[in-house]
């Protein structure tokens, strides 16, 4: 299995996930209004994955660690899960600059 970014359709727009080969999530978009605008976000974590300098690591308000990853212009392209630790969270930043950069797309909801 391969990694790759899943662009699927809500009840309030559209979201991409990547997703790691053994099928794990790695980073999350936000609702977008179009599909396009999801699809671009997924050119521009492919963009941006690789730098590491485009990565935050961040804390949530239970103390858990997460990872945004932001474009040149400083915004929000994706966010992680939630980890135990700072290793877990590291480990999750590893993986999007290995795989975020070629992962394939694949439309859930092809038109």
């Amino acid at each position: 299995m391969a990694a790759k970014f899943e662009v699927k359709k809500t009840k309030s727009g559209f979201v991409f996930n990547l997703k790691a080969p053994n099928g794990k999530y790695i980073l999350s978009s936000e609702i977008y209004e179009e599909k396009k605008a999801a699809l671009d976000g997924v050119a521009s974590v492919q963009r941006n994955a690789g730098a590491e300098r485009q990565y935050e690591t961040r804390a949530s308000k239970k103390k858990e660690p997460y990872f945004v990853l932001l474009a040149k212009n400083g915004e929000i392209i994706g966010k992680s899960e939630m980890y135990k630790s700072k290793k877990g969270c590291r480990n999750g930043i590893v993986s999007c600059m290995k795989f975020g950069p070629d992962a394939k797309v694949v439309d859930l909801n092809p038109v």
